[in-house]
C-alpha cells in the first residue's frame, strides 16, 4: 500500500504541484486548503505524515500544529516556513513539528524529507532495533520505546517523532556526552537542515517533561561548548 502524504496549504498552485509530484513518486496524496478541512480528513482516514504550512487562513499551522500533539495525534509533521522565518521553524519545533522546509523549495527536497521522517518511522517497528529495547527508566517515568511515550503514575506523555528520536539518542549513549552536531545525526537524517538550535528546544521540551526543575536539570546535563549527555542515575557530573 503506498505510504499516504497529508498537504494542507491554502495557495492551489502549490497544491496541485505537490500533488502531482509525489503521486509521481509512488505516494498517495490528499490536499486541502485550510485547518477545517485538514480535521475532517484526520478522523475519516490515516496518513503517514502531514505537510503543514504556516501561514493559512483562519487558525495558523503554529496553533494547529499544538492541537493536533494535544489530541494526540503523533504522526510526523513537517511544516513549511517563509524563507528567513527562523522564529517560525523555533516556534513549530516547540509546538511539535518534526522538521521544517522553507519556501520556496525543491519538490525534490520535499519529498528527500517525507522518506526521511517515514524511514525513522519504520525503523522504530523494527524488532530488535534500540526502539524496541525494553522499558527504560528516567527518574519517575519509563520510556515505551514501543508506544513512543513517557509513564509514571500520574501522567503518560506522547512524544512526537523528533522529541523520541532525540531522547532515544540520549538514552542509547548513556553517560557519554553527545555533541549537537551528533545529536542530529542521530536524531535526523542528513538530509534535515542542520540547525544546533533545534536540539536546544527540544532538549528544553524534554526536560519540562522529565525534570523537577528543568533549569537545573539531572537526566539531561549540559555539556557547556559542546552538548548534552544523559545520566541514568540523575547525579551531578
Amino acid at each position: 500500500m503506498a505510504d499516504r502524504i497529508l498537504i494542507v496549504d491554502d495557495d492551489l498552485e502549490i497544491r496541485t504541484l505537490l500533488t502531482r509530484y509525489l503521486t509521481e513518486q509512488g505516494l498517495t496524496v490528499r490536499a486541502v486548503e485550510n485547518g477545517v478541512a485538514m480535521r475532517r480528513l484526520l478522523e475519516r482516514e490515516s496518513f503517514d505524515v502531514l505537510i503543514l504550512d504556516i501561514m493559512l487562513p483562519g487558525e495558523d499551522g503554529l496553533s494547529l500544529c499544538a492541537k493536533l500533539r494535544a489530541d494526540s495525534f503523533y504522526l510526523p509533521i513537517l511544516m513549511l516556513t517563509a524563507k528567513g522565518q527562523d522564529i517560525d521553524r523555533i516556534i513549530g519545533i516547540e509546538v511539535g513539528a518534526d522538521d521544517y522546509l522553507s519556501k520556496p523549495f525543491n519538490p525534490r527536497e520535499l519529498y528527500a524529507r517525507i522518506k526521511s521522517l517515514m524511514r525513522r518511522q519504520a525503523y522504530a517497528k523494527i524488532p530488535g532495533s534500540p526502539e524496541q529495547a525494553e522499558l527504560i527508566t528516567i527518574g519517575n517515568f519509563q520510556l515505551d520505546c514501543q508506544q513512543r511515550s513517557l509513564n509514571n503514575a500520574d501522567t503518560t506523555v506522547v512524544l512526537t517523532t523528533g522529541e523520541f528520536a532525540l531522547l532515544n539518542a540520549l538514552v542509547s549513549h548513556p553517560l557519554k556526552a553527545l555533541s549537537r552536531e551528533r545529536l542530529l545525526e542521530l536524531s535526523r537524517s542528513r538530509d534535515s537542515e542542520v540547525s544546533d538550535r533545534s536540539i536546544d528546544v527540544q532538549v528544553r521540551r524534554l526536560r519540562k517533561i522529565l525534570e523537577d526543575n528543568p533549569a537545573d536539570p539531572k537526566f539531561i546535563q549540559t555539556v557547556w561548548g559542546f552538548g548534552y549527555v544523559f545520566v541514568p542515575s540523575g547525579e551531578k557530573r
